[in-house]
């Protein structure tokens, strides 16, 4: 794997009061780890990674959605959810896998879509708005 640099920051295309970076921090604080967007080089692909920890252990997509549910977010959803198991099996070492979720978004999680994410082995946190946890089933 060749890491691409970002000379914009280690932040890369998220502004300091973007929605996606306040998810990315306090999904770090619930993981206890610090995560940040990277563009990761396979050997057949580049792949814009949301959030992944500095040991290339732990990956993160995010699902930031706001205002009132969309029927279309759920297939933001099961994309990220396909997406994080092709990252935990195509970067060496990586381990876990999370999909956050922000609280208007989480309807997507109904049904099947959690048990298959449980099943697969993909965490699953919604963030509301402050704070990231573990979505309840």
């Amino acid at each position: 794997m060749t890491e691409v640099s970002d000379a914009r920051s280690d932040w890369g295309r998220f502004a300091p009061d973007s929605v996606e970076r306040r998810m990315l921090d306090d999904t770090g604080t619930a993981l206890g780890l610090v995560l940040r967007p990277r563009t990761v080089v396979l050997d057949r692909a580049r792949v814009e990674v949301e959030g992944i920890d500095a040991d290339d252990r732990v990956v993160v997509q995010l699902v930031a959605n706001q205002g009132a549910y969309k029927p279309a977010w759920r297939n933001k959803v099961m994309a990220d959810l396909f997406k994080l198991l092709w990252l935990r099996q195509s970067v060496p070492g990586v381990e876990r896998a999370v999909l956050v979720v922000a609280e208007p978004a989480a309807r997507a999680l109904a049904g099947w879509v959690s048990v298959a994410a449980e099943d697969l082995g993909v965490e699953v946190l919604v963030w509301d708005g402050h704070a990231a946890a573990p979505a309840r089933r």
